[in-house]
Order: C-alpha cells, then structure tokens, then sequence
C-alpha cells in the first residue's frame, strides 16, 4: 500500500480521535476511567472485503481503528481502510455511533454508520445497522440487518442487507470456526448472496485469521466478487 497512503489514514483517526476525546479527559481521571473505555485495533488484511467484494481492488488493507465505549452502552468509533480507486484519496472512513446492551443472554446492537470517502464525497452515504447475538452451546449466533435509505449518492435507491454469522470455539486450542451468509437487494445488489468460512487463532496477543470468501449474482462486480481466502492478523490496546 502506497505509505502516503498510510500516513493520510493515521492522520484523519488521529485528528478524529483527539476530537472525540477531549471531552473526558477534562473529567475526573479515575470516575473516566471507570465510566469510559477506548480500544484501539489495528489490522491488517491480504484484502478488504465487504459483503463478499474485494473493496481494496483484491490488493491488501490496513485497517485501524478507535472505539470509546460509555458504561451504558453507549459507544462511538472511528474505523480507516485503504481502498481501490474510487476518485478520491483512496480511503475509506466509517464513522459510528450507537448502543450495545444485553437482555438476558441476548445482546442488542444497534448504530448509525457514515461512510466517508476524503476527496470523493459524492460516494458518501449512511446506514443504519441492527444486530442480535446469543450463546447458543459453546459458540455464538448472531443476525445483522442493515438498511441505507434512499440517498443521491446510492443512485436514489434503498439498500438492505440480512446477514447470518456464527463462531465456535474449539475446545483445547486457541482456534475458533467462524461463518457467514448474507442477502443484500436494492443500490448494491439484486439479491447479491455472499458467504464466508473461517478459523480465527489468538497467539501471542494478536488475533490471525483465515477464511474462504464468495458471491453469487454478483457478475456486474467482476473480479472483485470472484471467491477468495482472505488472511488477517490484528492486534488490540
């Protein structure tokens, strides 16, 4: 990846990040320590895939990324990508905001994500995403729909996306199964499928990860949608 790249991205999350948490850090330093959390991940990934299709152009991706998490649910975040070319900068910014609470052994997510494309914003758009999870044996089920209203820059159409993931730990080594299948119709796709198989490993402190990637009815795509493994390596602060 081009390093002017690199360097544009960290740019952005830092002066993002500064912005989102000054306002704590004028708090008490131990009830803020308490009350707010900040994570900050940083990835790498032989190549970007979003929904099934190659984002990043089948090239790597560097993904950081910052989340501020309240005691109530209530988080924020700020996640980078390096793109194929759109236009642009060639980077992708999703801005987040949203709650996360348990009911029981449910967990309920729900959020607002902006897309944001520096120096090609007639590509930017939002979404509104919704996700339930529970422990289902040793593993986890989770159902994810996320919905993008009618908007200029999707073409003036709606986009919705139904998704299905679980993971499975296997017992005795540090291996988890994970799966995929999504349905996606409207500015995006016309019943676009896609699906994924994987293991992920935690070694050392950092998390690695393998999977098998696909679409179907996905041809206007190209070679972006063609099945791929896709390989990870990320870490967590």
């Amino acid at each position: 990846m081009n390093g002017s790249r690199v360097k544009g991205l960290l740019s952005i999350m830092a002066v993002a990040f500064a912005g989102i948490s000054s306002p704590a850090m004028a708090e008490d330093e131990a009830e803020a320590t308490k009350a707010i959390d900040v994570e900050v991940t940083l990835a790498g990934f032989s190549d970007y895939r979003f929904r099934g299709l190659s984002l990043s152009g089948i090239d790597p991706a560097f993904q950081p990324e910052i989340v501020i998490t309240h005691e109530s649910g209530i988080y924020g975040s700020i996640w980078g990508s390096n793109v194929a070319d759109n236009g642009g900068d060639d980077i992708e910014v999703d801005l987040v905001a949203g709650i996360a609470r348990d009911i029981g052994k449910v967990t309920v997510d729900v959020n607002a994500t902006y897309y944001l494309y520096p120096g090609a914003g007639s590509t930017n758009y939002i979404e509104f995403i919704g996700n339930v999870s529970t422990p289902v044996g040793p593993g986890t089920v989770g159902l994810t729909v996320a919905y993008a209203p009618s908007q200029s820059h999707i073409g003036n159409q709606d986009n919705i996306y139904f998704a299905l993931d679980g993971s499975v730990p296997i017992g005795g080594t540090p291996l988890t199964l994970t799966g995929s299948f999504g349905i996606e119709d409207g500015a995006f796709g016309d019943n676009k499928k896609d699906w994924s198989l994987g293991v992920t490993a935690d070694v050392a402190g950092f998390t690695l990860g393998a999977a098998y990637v696909d679409t179907a009815h996905a041809s206007n795509f190209g070679r972006i949608a063609k099945a791929g493994a896709v390989f990870s390596i990320s870490r967590t602060f």
